[in-house]
């Protein structure tokens, strides 16, 4: 990859990175995906494209933040919320095994489930 400066873009996608585990002493999984970002970036390819998707953890953020051109952020999308509150609701009225349920014990879990996914 770093040989072809002249070639058709690279795209690396790196997905859930808060789901890196961040635990003290040694360098952690999240530390190390951190480096290669950043010596990824450091290169100054022209034809390389970084995409990083990540709930907006403060490390990452902060590790992000300034090495970002473009920053897309779907937690301050509202039509994100809806999605995932329509799809919640569905589930709980369609699953056979919640029908049962009382109405009062699925409004608590569309609620909880729908607060809890922050937008992801």
């Amino acid at each position: 990859m770093l040989e072809c400066r002249k070639k058709a873009s690279t795209f690396i996608i790196i997905d859930a990175l808060d789901e890196c585990p961040k635990t003290s002493g040694l360098q952690t999984a999240r530390e190390k995906v951190f480096q290669l970002v950043e010596m990824l970036v450091d290169s100054q390819l022209p034809n390389l494209r970084i995409c990083v998707a990540s709930r907006p953890e403060v490390d990452i953020r902060d590790f992000l933040e300034p090495l970002t051109s473009l920053r897309v952020s779907l937690h301050d999308e509202s039509g994100q919320r809806k999605d995932i509150l329509n799809f919640i609701t569905k589930v709980v009225h369609t699953d056979p095994k919640m029908g049962k349920w009382r109405k009062e014990d699925k409004e608590l879990v569309i609620k909880t489930l729908s607060d809890k996914a922050d937008g992801m």
